[in-house]
């Protein structure tokens, strides 16, 4: 046998310890290689909107390129720590610390190879799929065909060799520091019982409580002010958690007898403190890691929503038509194209008069012109007396002008004075500021106004699928700044914010399913041990019923904690978000957290039953 080819055997025997390795890997590549796809697709050389796009998926690529570097860094460096006790047995067998460097360096070169082809070959197969979601999600005006993407096959398989390249020969250089008796001896060295320091576990669970407390407290601007101090007095306490406080309240509960002698938990307990404290750093890294890709998709979701909910609010009518002076022929464009495109739609029509009030120049509209409009968009009428007025506050929007009006007093050509003594919300005339509403009497007996506007308004009822293409023909023929669109509005906004959206929902599954690697690495670099460890106890009288009961419990602890750890991270990150633009996140947190967990509980289903499948094997 061939020294390649024992190589490539050592690669396919360790294939279950490989497998996360070479399965996240290949997933690294499919996104690289998806974001290629889009950065050399001929469609995207066009326009402006275009080019930004292409630029967007370049920047992300290299985002996505720098990460895999030290994520495959730290997954062949977690994966070789376990293979100490194999390496020093081939030295004791005459295989040289040379050959050893270059049989790790050929495997991870064999790995590479695969997990590059393998990303490149899912990456065509799907690649029709991926272009089809990406020109919805980005919102092209035109189709992104599929195309052989000759140029991004190359770009990533040279790309991704020389990274391996450049790992295999960085890991396969450190082994050489590695001395005989520590290979041999593994992981046997007595590690001694974990101890906590009270001082530093007693800061961890206050730097965290700190920066919650900031994250809640800060509202407005403010909540950009404290955000740097904020992630790094919460990522110190949450380093401090998984090194300290974890270990204490283990200690702590093996000290309570009672929890400590029943059932199982001896044995769930005195391994785990263990566990937590050689795991700390990689339960930090999960956390940390995890954290930024829910916050990072959540800010995503949330900044999207409140913009559309915004436009969605502050503009209730499908289109609406402002003008200083009335332009005839503009309104008969809206309304011919609103045939021509078979939409039903009500219309309404008023002058808006604005009056000097106090010190500023403020809206009075008649009862009868503010019911019409209510009527359009589905609220109750009001009913206003003689002698009576109200001030309107736009629905979800306060200018800090209302408490002025109801301080201020109308003047009518009788003589009467009228005192608003109420303050109503409606989203009925436009959302400048507040105003007031008088009966149509009292209308009548203002005085001459010092500025009118026209203002029309179009609700669609049938024929909404043609709304975009319809706007988009009355804004080329009305006078511009005078006609808006609502939902012609949120669809610009949705084609500028669909590239952020897309680059940072690829980003951000990159970052989590990385992360849950991490967690199967450690998990399973345990796996030996843990089957001598099991086969012992099994000789003692532990059933097969309390065996899976424990790694359950063992698996779950170790798979959750970080990622509990991150989804709390991640929930204060989104409300301290809400608090910045004043809007309810709470939707879009449970949806975002919910989702990754609802991931985390299935790959954690898989693997626990194939851990436990494994260490099952040596009873």
């Amino acid at each position: 046998m061939t020294f390649r080819r024992f190589a490539f055997n050592n690669v396919v025997r360790n294939k279950r310890l490989y497998a996360a390795y070479f399965l996240s890997s290949l997933f690294t590549v499919m996104v690289f290689f998806t974001f290629a796809i889009f950065a050399f697709h001929p469609v995207l050389a066009g326009s402006e909107m275009n080019k930004a796009v292409q630029r967007g998926m370049n920047i992300s690529a290299g985002i996505i390129y720098v990460f895999s570097f030290f994520f495959i860094l730290y997954s062949m460096s977690s994966f070789l720590n376990t293979r100490k006790k194999e390496f020093g047995s081939l030295m004791i067998l005459g295989m040289s610390v040379r050959q050893i460097r270059l049989m790790v360096f050929l495997e991870n070169m064999v790995i590479g190879f695969f997990a590059t082809a393998g990303g490149i070959l899912l990456g065509l197969i799907f690649s029709k799929g991926i272009l089809l979601i990406g020109e919805n999600v980005l919102v092209m005006d035109g189709a992104l065909n599929f195309y052989i993407p000759i140029q991004a096959i190359l770009v990533t398989f040279v790309s991704f060799m020389l990274l391996f390249f450049f790992i295999s020969l960085f890991v396969s250089y450190v082994l050489r520091s590695r001395k005989l008796i520590d290979l041999i001896k593994g992981n046997k060295k007595s590690k001694g019982e974990p101890k906590a320091n009270l001082f530093l576990t007693v800061l961890a669970v206050l730097l965290i409580g700190i920066g919650y407390a900031a994250a809640f407290i800060v509202k407005g601007t403010l909540v950009i002010v404290a955000m740097l101090p904020v992630i790094v007095v919460v990522i110190l306490g949450t380093y401090l958690l998984f090194t300290q406080l974890s270990v204490y309240l283990i200690r702590r509960l093996k000290k309570n007898d009672n929890i400590f002698w029943r059932k199982t938990n001896m044995i769930l307990l005195s391994d785990l403190s263990f566990r937590m404290k050689d795991n700390a750093r990689t339960f930090f890294m999960v956390a940390i890691v995890s954290t930024v890709a829910f916050s990072a998709i959540g800010t995503l979701f949330g900044f999207q929503t409140f913009l559309t909910a915004g436009l969605k609010n502050n503009n209730p009518y499908t289109f609406s038509y402002t003008a200083v002076k009335q332009n005839e022929q503009d309104v008969a464009v809206i309304n011919e194209t609103i045939r021509e495109e078979k939409m039903k739609a009500n219309h309404e029509q008023t002058t808006l008069r604005y009056y000097e009030i106090g010190q500023d120049s403020i809206v009075i509209s008649r009862e009868s012109d503010f019911n019409r409009f209510a009527k359009l968009l589905g609220e109750d009428p009001i009913d206003i007396q003689n002698g009576q007025v109200k001030v309107v506050e736009f629905t979800g929007n306060q200018f800090g002008q209302t408490d002025e009006l109801l301080e201020q007093s109308i003047k009518l050509n009788t003589g009467v004075t009228l005192r608003p003594k109420e303050v109503i919300s409606s989203r009925a005339l436009p959302a400048t500021d507040s105003y007031y509403v008088v009966s149509d009497q009292d209308f009548e007996e203002l005085p001459a106004s010092k500025r009118e506007e026209s203002y029309h308004a179009w609700q669609v009822t049938d024929g909404k699928e043609n709304i975009v293409e319809a706007s988009k023909k009355i804004a080329e023929m009305v006078s511009p700044g005078e006609f808006y669109a609502k939902d012609y509005s949120i669809y610009q906004l949705n084609k500028q914010y669909g590239l952020v959206l897309f680059v940072g929902l690829f980003i951000g599954i990159v970052f989590f399913v990385s992360a849950g690697s991490f967690l199967y690495f450690r998990l399973y670099a345990d796996l030996e041990e843990d089957k001598q460890k099991f086969r012992s106890i099994a000789k003692i009288g532990l059933t097969e019923k309390e065996l899976k009961k424990v790694l359950t419990r063992q698996t779950a602890i170790l798979f959750f904690t970080p990622i509990l750890v991150a989804l709390i991270h991640g929930a204060v990150a989104l409300t301290s978000l809400s608090h910045l633009f004043f809007y309810d996140l709470t939707k879009v947190s449970i949806a975002v957290l919910g989702v990754f967990l609802l991931i985390q509980i299935v790959y954690f289903a898989i693997v626990r039953f194939f851990y436990t499948k494994q260490v099952r094997s040596v009873l």
